[in-house]
């Protein structure tokens, strides 16, 4: 093998599904700020590499890492009966120094 280590390649179709929706809340505009992350939710079986793959891929932005959170689905009543919220999985994706990454839809 060589010592060149070689980008995995990733089908695009599924890169474009892997990023469900940005994460706007008061936690990730203050994460956001300190440490140039971004957050996303993403689809549950969805991995480090991928996320990143999919993040430079649909934003032209370059990525330093990225950490994942799984929150579980809290049992919550309706009514009479008893249901349950959806399990999250979250990305917080940090961007290299002097990336910036604008999902608020204004115009710079």
């Amino acid at each position: 093998m060589s010592a060149v280590q070689q980008k995995p390649k990733f089908d695009e179709g599924r890169l474009m599904s892997v990023l469900i929706a940005p994460i706007v809340s008061e936690k990730a505009t203050m994460v956001a700020e300190q440490s140039n992350a971004v957050t996303f939710r993403v689809m549950q079986d969805a991995t480090k590499p991928e996320i990143k793959a999919a993040v430079e891929l649909m934003f032209k932005v370059a990525v330093k890492g990225v950490s994942v959170l799984n929150t579980k689905g809290k049992s919550k009543r309706f009514g009479k009966s008893m249901g349950k919220r959806a399990s999250v999985r979250k990305a917080y994706v940090r961007l290299m120094p002097g990336e910036e990454l604008n999902l608020t839809g204004e115009a710079a």
